[in-house]
């Protein structure tokens, strides 16, 4: 017996199939093998094609199945994660109205920034937890104001994950923690914020209907089925963001558990169970997947929009042609802690939530042209990558979250050795790398809400520790100091 998770991401998608008795990835793809485009018109803009997204799951599906010899009639159930924060159009006909305005498209935020001020900062956040920022609910207000004409034609909005569902099932349908990763949910009323939608003058039926995170979704259609190699009714029983997630994959899921990634971008994620915001709403609080009316669960998530993004500029813009990331971290290795006073801010993806949706742009400072080179700018950037990550749990440490443990996916910047170094140096934490991916945790999720699982513990006892980095604590004042040093450039006060 098999499941499938499918992983819809700003860089590729992947499928993952796990094998439901001893929880192993059996057969595994990502698609595209580059990073896929996205789209800028203007600065601040990033846009995708949500076709797309469905042209490489089905690829990715396909070739899944063939590196497993695995058969189709095999998957009992089928999970989602999906990049968050993104805004799909439909019209009555299912058709998709414009390209996905996706979660580091900063356009929206001068919309989230007047309804925070229009509902007030106190409603806001006891209600919302968050202020509506730059997420999905602002972004489809810019259409309604930009583009409206093509709103007159709107049936539904989506976030990518119910795009997904709604290609493989015919069903447009969301649940509770995709509702409020977009701020539309109401925290103390637990339903629809009304507060949100007469807000922006959005009409109550554009929200798709909600289903439960675990549970059946909706049955595979036999056209999808056929095309894709499964079989007709397969159920989709599981979809969630990527980040609450990538914590379920990690099994976080009770408060005090902490999870952390560092592809495009940043993220880390811990789990609360009592109503809390930060005042400046640096940080995001969404439903986590097993939120329910009657068990508080929280994800209280700091993302850093610029990660693995400027590593990868790095790469093809500064490093030596045809260098692969292992070989990058090489040469970044050479040069001490502290990159010889060369100063990276790497803030150059869009308005960054915990600087306060400022959009402050990426770069360089104290560069010297007698001694820096391309080393010390490779190192000077996993730095900064590491120092926005310690500015952020700053913010949550306020919040009354602990990091002391940091869980993790062996995969993206957790690769580097100076990325995880550093980090556990300068946090204090220590760091547990595991066999996991976002694809795979779908999967058991899907497991879970098929019944497959009778509970999250089964589910994740499987869960493979690869890796515990302890702090060098011989290093901890070093790691301040340079750390200081960058939060004065920063220059932000908090």
């Amino acid at each position: 017996m098999y499941l499938l998770g499918c992983d819809i991401g700003s860089s590729s998608v992947k499928a993952s199939i796990v094998n439901q008795e001893s929880g192993r990835i059996v057969g595994s793809e990502f698609y595209p093998h580059e990073e896929a485009p996205i789209r800028a018109l203007k600065p601040g803009w990033a846009e995708q094609n949500p076709d797309d997204w469905w042209d490489y799951l089905k690829i990715a599906i396909k070739q899944a199945l063939k590196n497993g010899n695995i058969s189709g009639e095999d998957i009992k159930a089928i999970g989602i994660s999906y990049q968050m924060h993104g805004l799909v159009l439909v019209d009555k006909n299912r058709t998709v109205l414009r390209p996905s305005i996706i979660w580091c498209d900063s356009r929206a935020v001068p919309y989230g920034e007047q309804a925070f001020e229009r509902i007030g900062a106190e409603r806001c956040l006891s209600h919302l937890l968050n202020s509506p920022g730059n997420f999905t609910a602002a972004k489809l207000a810019w259409v309604r104001e930009n583009e409206p004409r093509l709103f007159e034609s709107v049936y539904k909005f989506m976030l990518p994950g119910d795009y997904i569902a709604m290609r493989l099932t015919g069903d447009i349908v969301t649940t509770v923690s995709g509702l409020s990763e977009g701020i539309f949910w109401d925290f103390g009323k637990e339903e629809i914020s009304e507060d949100i939608l007469n807000c922006f003058g959005f009409e109550k039926d554009i929200v798709a209907d909600i289903y439960p995170t675990f549970g059946k979704q909706g049955e595979l259609l036999e056209s999808v089925a056929k095309e894709l190699g499964l079989k007709k009714g397969t159920p989709v029983t599981y979809r969630a963001g990527d980040q609450p997630n990538n914590a379920l994959s990690l099994n976080v899921f009770n408060p005090g558990e902490i999870a952390a990634t560092a592809g495009t971008s940043g993220v880390v994620y811990g789990v609360n169970d009592k109503v809390n915001y930060d005042k400046h709403s640096r940080v995001n609080t969404f439903a986590h997947v097993n939120h329910t009316k009657e068990q508080t669960r929280l994800g209280i998530l700091l993302c850093i929009n610029g990660v693995g993004i400027l590593n990868s500029w790095i790469k093809r813009n500064v490093a030596p042609e045809g260098i692969s990331y292992s070989e990058l971290n090489d040469i970044a290795a050479t040069v001490p802690v502290g990159s010889e006073g060369l100063v990276i801010l790497p803030f150059g993806n869009g308005a960054e939530r915990m600087l306060q949706n400022r959009e402050i742009g990426c770069s360089i400072h104290g560069l010297n042209f007698n001694i820096h080179n391309q080393r010390h700018i490779a190192r000077a950037a996993q730095e900064g990558i590491v120092f926005s990550f310690k500015y952020g749990v700053e913010v949550m440490n306020a919040m009354g979250v602990d990091v002391n443990v940091i869980r993790a996916g062996n995969a993206n910047m957790f690769l580097s050795p100076i990325f995880r170094d550093t980090l556990t140096g300068i946090t204090g934490a220590v760091i547990e790398l595991y066999d996991t991916n976002g694809a795979a945790g779908a999967a058991k999720g899907a497991g879970i809400g098929a019944g497959i699982y009778k509970s999250p513990q089964e589910a994740f006892g499987s869960l493979k520790k690869l890796y515990t980095i302890e702090p060098d604590t011989s290093k901890s004042d070093t790691y301040r100091e340079v750390y200081e040093s960058w939060k004065e450039k920063l220059n932000i006060e908090q």
